[in-house]
């Protein structure tokens, strides 16, 4: 199964809808950290309102999109390093997402989106650079 098809049902899976059918394999990639980041904003939103159900949906479909979309993408036989490295950050914030659910603890989802934000950062740069060829062996293509 290629990328696009493992990245599309992934989005179809935590209802990311928009342009999925039609990105490329780098706009993939963009709008999963983008679904996962406004899932964070919208935990928070829910955590400072005291609301639990809304706040453990977004949570959950945070580390969905995580877990099922940017790590489960990873070519660890081609992405070398890279993906091993990527596949342990993913991890780590999967499990920081879990402990920020069960404590309501703001810092924590802060501190997961910066490492997110950090990581469209340069996915995005990647993009407008000539090495992207390179960065998506990482990923299942």
């Amino acid at each position: 199964m290629s990328f696009t098809t493992n990245a599309i049902s992934a989005y179809q899976r935590v209802g990311v809808e928009t342009g999925v059918e039609s990105a490329d394999a780098h706009k993939l990639i963009l709008m999963l950290f983008e679904g996962t980041q406004e899932a964070l904003a919208r935990t928070k939103m829910h955590m400072q309102r005291n609301e639990i159900a809304e706040k453990g949906q977004m949570i959950s479909k945070a580390i969905i999109i995580i877990d099922e979309g940017l790590s489960a993408c990873l070519d660890m036989n081609a992405g070398g390093d890279l993906a091993i490295k990527l596949k342990a950050l993913y991890d780590y914030m999967t499990h920081r997402l879990l402990v920020a659910n069960m404590q309501n603890n703001l810092e924590i989802i802060d501190e997961v989106n910066m490492l997110l934000s950090e990581l469209y950062s340069a996915w995005k740069e990647i993009g407008q650079s000539n090495g992207t060829q390179a960065a998506i062996k990482a990923i299942n293509i």
